[in-house]
């Protein structure tokens, strides 16, 4: 019997970019502070030039985006035979099938997110799928969620081979 296929679940194109907005917002206001005050310290008359207020807002904006993006396809979950693996930019992990006791949707702020809850009373939040407002939201979040749950019910209890 061939082993069947895993199933990948990533932030979609638009959470990274979200994710990438927020964090570069972030950056433009720390870059907007810094220019700020060299704009007080400026020992010149009239202070810093007009660009440089613009690429103290849209540089970190931009860079933000793009690293977003970028980490957002290398950022998910892989669901298949052994357990579910999880992967993101900093850190990987592996929960096999026997350890996993429950799996639900969760409320974490402004988020609903798939919780793994493992034999040991620890619990993992997955990297994706998950839905929020804007930019998080993901149309196919309950479709997602109900095919984790049907693939761990199936290892767990039986149907599939592990």
């Amino acid at each position: 019997m061939e082993a069947a296929s895993p199933a990948t679940f990533r932030p979609t194109w638009q959470q990274a970019l979200g994710h990438g907005l927020y964090l570069g917002a972030l950056g433009a206001v720390a870059g907007v502070t810094t220019g700020v005050i060299a704009h007080l310290a400026w020992s010149g008359d009239g202070g810093p030039p007009g660009w440089m207020w613009a690429a103290l807002l849209l540089v970190p904006l931009l860079l933000g985006a793009v690293l977003g993006v970028a980490a957002g396809r290398r950022t998910g979950v892989e669901v298949g035979n052994r357990g579910i693996r999880t992967t993101s930019v900093f850190a990987e992990g592996v929960a096999p099938w026997q350890q996993v006791v429950d799996l639900r949707a969760e409320r974490r702020g402004r988020r609903t997110v798939v919780s793994v809850y493992l034999e040991s009373g620890d619990s993992v939040q997955l990297h994706a799928p998950y839905s929020g407002g804007f930019f998080a939201a993901d149309p196919q979040f309950e479709l997602k969620l109900f095919t984790l749950s049907h693939l761990w019910r199936s290892h767990r209890f039986g149907g599939l081979p592990s």
